[in-house]
């Protein structure tokens, strides 16, 4: 069985600025055993977005506008809360019907 590497203590950092440039400059493996490292949940982070192109009708986006219009919110927001709105129906059947 092979030696783990004796590893270096982390220097105590004056702020993020120099903390942030001394990882830039060094490998977190001199520092880290990342093979102990367990997963993170961070729960109060908003979840990330990705930008997708979507081809519409015309007369369909021109409805989505007049609703978000109605509800004054913007209409890309009201897609996606119809999208998950449906997409929560959509698994909650399926699971009732196993």
């Amino acid at each position: 069985m092979a030696r783990s590497k004796k590893l270096k203590p982390i220097p105590s950092f004056k702020n993020e600025d120099e903390e942030r440039e001394f990882w830039a400059t060094h490998d977190s493996t001199d520092y880290i055993d990342w093979s102990k490292a367990e997963p993170v949940v961070f729960p109060n982070l908003k979840p990330s977005t990705k930008a997708i192109s979507l081809r519409l009708p015309e007369p369909l986006l021109a409805r989505i506008k007049q609703l978000a219009n109605a509800k004054d919110v913007p209409y890309q927001s009201l897609m996606k809360i119809f999208l998950a709105e449906q997409v929560e129906k959509e698994l909650r059947t399926k699971s009732s019907s196993r």
